[in-house]
Formats: C-alpha cells, sequence, structure tokens
C-alpha cells in the first residue's frame, strides 16, 4: 500500500486546470487583493470575511482525493475546500460508481463538513450550491454540514481540544483545517486556546483512530504543532509526510489488512 502525491505543476498549469474545470472564476478571484482585518486581540474576534482561494493548495486537495480514490471525506472546517472537495466526489462517482457497488461502504462519494462556526458554513454551502448550477450538475454528491462547539479536554493528561458532536461516518480522507481556535469553549486548569499565542489542537482523530480502516489518509493544512501531536500520540501503523513547500502534513494508515472487505477496499485504491 502506497500513498499517490500530486505531480508539481507550475502556477499557470494549475490555473489552466480550474479553468478547464469551469472554474475560472475561482482563478480570478485567487488574484485579486483582499483587506484581511486583523485579529482584534482585546477582544480576541477573528475575522470573518472569508479568505481567497489559494490555487496550490486546492489543486493539491483535489489530487490526493482523486489519484487515490477516496471516497468518503470529512472535513474539519469549511471553505473553498469543501467545493473542491465536493467535485473532486463528483468526478470520482462518474468514474467508478459501478465500481464501488460491490464494495462495502455506507457513504460513498459523501462529504461531511463540521465546523464550529455557522457562518462558515452557510457561505460553504451556499458555494457548493451555486457552483452545482454554473456547472450543471443535476445530481451533486451528497454534503452533510453539521456545527458542532468545540470545548477544551484532556487526551492521555494533555491539554487539548474537540468537537463536542462528530458526523457519523468513517471516512477514508480527512482534512484538518478547523477549529476557530477563539472560539473554543470551556478551559483546563485555567487553560484556553483563546489566547493568541496558543494554537488549535485537536484530539478527535486519536479518539476515532481505531476505527479508521487502513488506505486512511489525513491531511492537515498547516497546523504543524497538532500534527506534531497527531503525530506523536497515534498508536497505529501511519506514514508521516512532511510536505514543507505547500505547509501540509500527510498520514497514511498503512496497517495490517483487517478483513476481506477491507482488501477489496484497498484493490480497488490501488488498481
Amino acid at each position: 500500500m502506497k500513498i499517490k502525491f500530486p505531480p508539481k505543476k507550475n502556477k499557470k498549469f494549475i490555473e489552466n486546470f480550474f479553468i478547464k474545470k469551469g472554474l475560472k472564476v475561482l482563478v480570478d478571484l485567487s488574484k485579486k487583493k483582499h483587506e484581511i482585518k486583523r485579529l482584534n486581540l482585546l477582544n480576541l474576534k477573528p475575522s470573518l470575511k472569508p479568505t481567497p482561494p489559494e490555487l496550490g493548495d486546492l489543486y493539491n486537495l483535489y489530487q490526493y482525493v482523486f489519484l487515490n480514490k477516496r471516497i468518503t471525506i470529512c472535513e474539519f472546517g469549511s471553505g473553498w475546500s469543501s467545493l473542491i472537495f465536493s467535485l473532486a466526489l463528483w468526478d470520482l462517482k462518474k468514474k467508478y460508481q459501478k465500481d464501488v457497488k460491490n464494495l462495502r461502504g455506507s457513504n460513498p462519494f459523501e462529504l461531511f463538513v463540521i465546523d464550529d462556526v455557522k457562518r462558515y458554513l452557510d457561505i460553504s454551502k451556499k458555494r457548493i450550491e451555486k457552483f452545482n448550477k454554473i456547472l450543471k450538475i443535476k445530481k451533486p454528491i451528497k454534503v452533510n454540514f453539521s456545527r458542532s462547539d468545540v470545548e477544551m479536554t484532556l487526551f492521555n493528561d494533555r491539554i487539548c481540544n474537540h468537537f463536542k458532536n462528530l458526523p457519523l461516518c468513517n471516512p477514508d480522507f480527512i482534512y484538518l483545517d478547523g477549529p476557530n481556535q477563539f472560539k473554543i469553549k470551556k478551559e483546563i486548569n485555567s487553560i484556553t486556546i483563546k489566547h493568541p499565542d496558543l494554537m488549535p489542537m485537536n484530539c478527535d482523530l486519536l479518539k476515532f483512530e481505531y476505527f479508521y480502516k487502513p488506505g486512511t489518509i489525513i491531511v492537515c493544512d498547516g497546523r504543524g504543532a497538532n500534527a506534531k501531536f497527531l503525530k506523536d500520540n497515534f498508536k497505529r501503523n501511519w506514514k508521516y509526510y512532511n510536505d514543507k513547500k505547500n505547509d501540509q502534513h500527510i498520514f497514511y494508515l498503512n496497517d495490517p489488512v483487517l478483513g476481506k472487505y477491507n482488501n477489496l477496499w484497498l484493490k480497488f485504491y490501488d488498481k
């Protein structure tokens, strides 16, 4: 078992990739200058203005999903990535729907998006609906949006945070780009990551680790401290890759095959 990495492409190639997908508007938006409001450190309120799309990051995310044929995605945090994941799953569904029918899985070609900020979820939902119409997608993939509070907690006596409610699914691709650290609730020993010098330290993936199937891929967008926390606390055989150029941390579950059904999935991924 091995992971397939996105091929390295120049800026022009990536722009043409999105143009051919009917997403020229993303290219245009990526070139515009947006004024991003600074954090109001006194009130701890970040800007709620959506950031412009980062084409290089979005191209990589699309390729990670499409090249590795991952068909159930769970995304922590929402944004332009939600749109790209929905389109990647739609492309995979058109190509592999018949193959997946013969495999055991309850949520094929489904995207689960969890966020602690309702406004972000609403933006992502409207954005996906808008582009489905623009691209004339008559039967889009199912996208499940859920909002959850995020609380301070402990994992192995380490101070961290977790989402209070998680979507009921067992994804084969996870994207960690949340939560918003300034919306965290509760404290542990008077500690909260609302402090601007601290950072998100999500432990949900650790608590769910033994449910993940071999072949599962995790991509952390930046969040180097959180990636280190995961790497040090995972118990199973995860292969870890640090893509310094794109500021991404990638984990691949390379555990022994669980049984015949898991083996069929792995064969599907690799063929």
